[in-house]
């Protein structure tokens, strides 16, 4: 089955937590403090999978969580770092944001990797904690929470040249006449369901990558018929081959066709009409076809795209030489084109301290406990030792230096009323 389109939830691992240690060896007075850092967190990285043209695998399987870093250790022993989960995808798979709908990497080339998420550090033991007032500090840190992230996978076949159309303009025949691709082919409407490639190669040794792509109809940009699922797919390509049928045996004007597809694909991405096009004329073979023919040339005149009109018919054969030809030196004048389904950032940004996200932020529930949240104050929560007393005095003070205290009072709090951080709450005193 061909998936082109999956959404999944990826977590970085967690630090290892540090610990509380102190030196207990015979004949060692004063061992001092012994606790190891804890290791870091696995790390989630896509890389690409040559062996992969799908995303089948992602179907039934849509939460992946690296592994944590192992804790510290006595005698200043460092946790384990975990492993890195490595996700395969496809060549010409695009990985989303998909809260944010941002383009966060694009792979393309067989060696490509991209780390979305870094593991956490891990937390330090009370090794680092040591001064000359507390020379025994019973202080450690957990290690750093891992990130999580909701991903959007795109596939976009990596063809060098597209096939569109209306359904049963021949798109299929071609691909099966000019490579060894065994597309489907019958005499109804969408055929083709799903993208097939194939590889033409020419006698001078030259080669590309062509892909037929499902049907499009009109209104295929709004998500009607089979287009919208599969317009992406023609984001890759380098040139675009736009087969129109010339027998008028369904009673169609090549015409009318030729504009509305090229209209659809400028609602889906006006810049695709940029891309080189050759206006592929089939069935040729046909009774009325080369009379259909010259309307079309007369009326494709004045078009102000005004594309080359190549004819053939994949039945004879006629045609298909020059075709081949002349897409192949369209090819090596035609650079690769970004994908541009995102909006540009301007290089230079102006930022303004008060963009910038509040290190807490407070509010009060409806039991009237002051409610501290925010990314920062969560995350040096999460990183604090519970279980040890200076652990806790010591986030206290981090709390105090963040203006916390000041901000509560000025909220309204008063001594003895309840705040709480995420699962963990505490008593305020003024």
């Amino acid at each position: 089955m061909f998936v082109d389109q999956v959404k999944i939830n990826v977590k970085s691992g967690k630090g290892g937590n540090g610990i509380v240690a102190f030196r207990r060896e015979k004949y060692v007075p004063n061992g001092g403090p012994a606790g190891g850092d804890g290791g870091r967190g696995g790390n989630v990285i896509f890389a690409v999978d040559t062996g992969m043209n799908t995303l089948m695998d992602f179907r039934y399987k849509r939460k992946f969580a690296a592994k944590n870093g192992a804790d510290g250790g006595n005698k200043r022993m460092t946790g384990k770092s975990a492993d890195d989960l490595y996700i395969y995808l496809p060549e010409g798979t695009s990985v989303y944001n998909d809260d944010t709908n941002q383009l966060l990497f694009d792979l393309v080339n067989p060696e490509d990797e991209y780390v979305a998420l870094k593991g956490g550090r891990g937390g330090r033991g009370n090794t680092h904690f040591a001064s000359a007032k507390n020379s025994a500090p019973e202080i450690a840190e957990n290690g750093e929470p891992g990130e999580e992230l909701n991903i959007r996978l795109e596939l976009k076949v990596l063809a060098d040249v597209g096939l569109v159309g209306f359904p049963s303009v021949g798109k299929s025949t071609l691909l099966s006449t000019i490579t060894s691709s065994k597309p489907k082919v019958a005499e109804y409407h969408f055929t083709t369901l799903v993208p097939n490639l194939g590889m033409v190669r020419l006698d001078d040794g030259r080669d590309f990558v062509i892909a037929d792509l499902p049907g499009l109809i009109e209104g295929a940009s709004s998500g009607i018929g089979l287009g919208f699922q599969f317009l992406r797919h023609v984001e890759r390509t380098r040139v675009i081959l736009h087969l129109v049928d010339m027998s008028g045996q369904e009673g169609r004007d090549p015409y009318v066709d030729y504009k509305k597809i090229n209209d659809e694909l400028a609602k889906y991405d006006e810049n695709l009409l940029k891309r080189p096009q050759i206006v592929v004329a089939t069935k040729m073979d046909m009774p009325d076809a080369a009379e259909n023919l010259e309307t079309f040339k007369e009326q494709i005149k004045d078009d102000e795209l005004a594309h080359e009109v190549l004819a053939i018919s994949s039945i004879t054969h006629e045609g298909l030489k020059e075709l081949i030809s002349k897409t192949s030196d369209l090819l090596e004048t035609t650079p690769k084109f970004p994908i541009t389904d995102v909006e540009d950032v301007d290089e230079e940004v102006e930022y303004n301290a008060d963009d910038e996200e509040a290190p807490f932020n407070i509010r009060r529930d409806e039991d009237g406990v002051w409610v501290l949240y925010g990314k920062k104050i969560e995350r040096l929560f999460q990183m604090t030792d519970t279980t040890h007393d200076q652990s806790m005095l010591r986030f206290a003070r981090q709390l105090k230096g963040m203006g916390v205290d000041d901000a509560l009072r000025e909220h309204g709090a008063k001594d003895g009323d309840m705040v709480s951080i995420l699962d963990f709450t505490f008593s305020f005193v003024d």
